[in-house]
């Protein structure tokens, strides 16, 4: 008889672990061992948290706002997220279709385990957000992968999403704007995904955790407004993470048809009750106190203009290196196929050589690329791609 305790599961054995945290965890112990690393790995912004939020935060700790609380979200919290929709889209929701989860990273999972079984297949635009393939995965379901490259602007088009689509298709994610593109759907393009899914009755999670990091006077689109049949098969994501620079707060929210937000509530009842109590009530601050949230986001949103303008052009000026403008989020996606390295070892090669953190964009489903995020300082931005040009020489030579 063996003494080997019997293997882990199979969730455990397939997961891939975050590839944009090793990096980063990859760049901070560098950091802790004196060395100047330019960090461009992490999708977090460098702001801290606005004071209302923290405050209105600490007000509810000594108010005794420590217990229990309803496992989707406490009542005013819920009530202000439908106000929101109502306000910025014209979307008609009630609390009920509201669920307030620890993370827009758990929404997004638990928007897949509602509505797919073992199986079924779910249809994943890339580049995509890392996590998105192995949450289908641990579901049971299967990642079906779509490459929208450079070429294309880094969208899906409908004639892709038709050729994917198999009697086993249950689910449509989206994007907008993009982690870890920055792209930028229009409404038109969207309402032409969207009749594709709804002539195969497919379920659409629309993660629009960037929709208010948008520039050049772009709008996001709220998918669930696109269309009647629209509302009734999209699970919308969002949070206050990158919006209010909460990253470390956890706080993600859903607004899904009742049946599917029911789902999820019960869903998140077993695995993880309710999001810290009071962290909801900053999250509330953030909706309600408006005016200074405004004031806190445009001043977030008018640096990271800046570092988007300015990364871009000298980006481009690397001879071998071609990159699009986002149009949202805080990421640029830059081509760097020319140098013929695979992009992994590329990024290896360059936090070793030039101290320079960045994400490869094999990680996100799209070999010969890098992800690189300006919510960092513009000092740092400035002193990265100034390595990163030096870097790229030395590789033309």
């Amino acid at each position: 008889m063996s003494n080997h305790p019997a293997p882990l599961s199979t969730w455990a054995r397939n997961v891939s672990p975050s590839p944009t945290l090793a990096v980063d965890a990859r760049a901070k112990a560098l950091q802790a061992a004196g060395e100047d690393v330019c960090g461009f790995a992490a999708g977090e912004p460098d702001f801290d948290t606005p004071e209302h939020i923290k405050e209105a935060c600490i007000a509810a700790l000594k108010s005794g706002k420590t217990k229990y609380a309803p496992t989707p979200g406490i009542e005013p919290l819920r009530k202000a997220i439908v106000d929101r929709y109502a306000a910025e889209y014209g979307l008609a929701a009630t609390p009920a279709q509201v669920i307030v989860s620890p993370g827009g990273k758990f929404n997004c999972y638990l928007g897949v385990l509602a509505t797919c079984s073992p199986g079924d297949e779910v249809i994943v635009p890339a580049p995509f957000w890392v996590s998105y393939p192995e949450m289908v995965k641990l579901a049971g379901a299967v990642p079906k992968l779509v490459l929208a490259d450079d070429k294309a602007g880094f969208k899906l088009t409908p004639a892709q999403l038709e050729a994917a689509i198999t009697p086993k298709t249950k689910l449509l994610i989206l994007n907008s704007p993009s982690n870890p593109t920055g792209a930028l759907y229009t409404r038109a393009e969207l309402e032409a995904l969207v009749a594709v899914a709804v002539r195969h009755n497919l379920y659409i999670l629309s993660d629009e955790m960037y929709e208010h990091l948008v520039y050049d006077g772009a709008k996001p689109t709220c998918v669930a407004t696109l269309s009647k049949e629209a509302e009734v098969r999209t699970i919308t994501v969002a949070g206050f993470s990158k919006t209010y620079a909460m990253t470390g707060w956890r706080i993600g929210t859903t607004l899904a048809p009742l049946p599917i937000a029911k789902a999820i509530s019960e869903l998140q009842s077993q695995m993880s009750s309710n999001v810290t109590t009071f962290a909801q009530y900053g999250a509330l601050a953030a909706l309600t106190e408006k005016e200074k949230t405004a004031a806190a986001l445009q001043k977030m949103l008018v640096a990271f203009d800046r570092r988007r303008k300015f990364l871009h052009a000298e980006l481009n000026k690397i001879p071998g290196v071609s990159c699009l403008l986002a149009e949202g989020a805080f990421y640029l996606f830059p081509n760097i196929a020319s140098f013929g390295l695979k992009d992994l070892d590329f990024c290896n090669r360059l936090l070793d050589e030039e101290k320079v953190a960045a994400v490869p964009g094999s990680a996100f489903g799209a070999e010969g690329y890098l992800r690189l995020s300006y919510a960092t300082s513009d000092e740092i931005i400035q002193k990265g791609v100034t390595r990163l040009a030096r870097f790229c020489a030395a590789l033309k030579r």
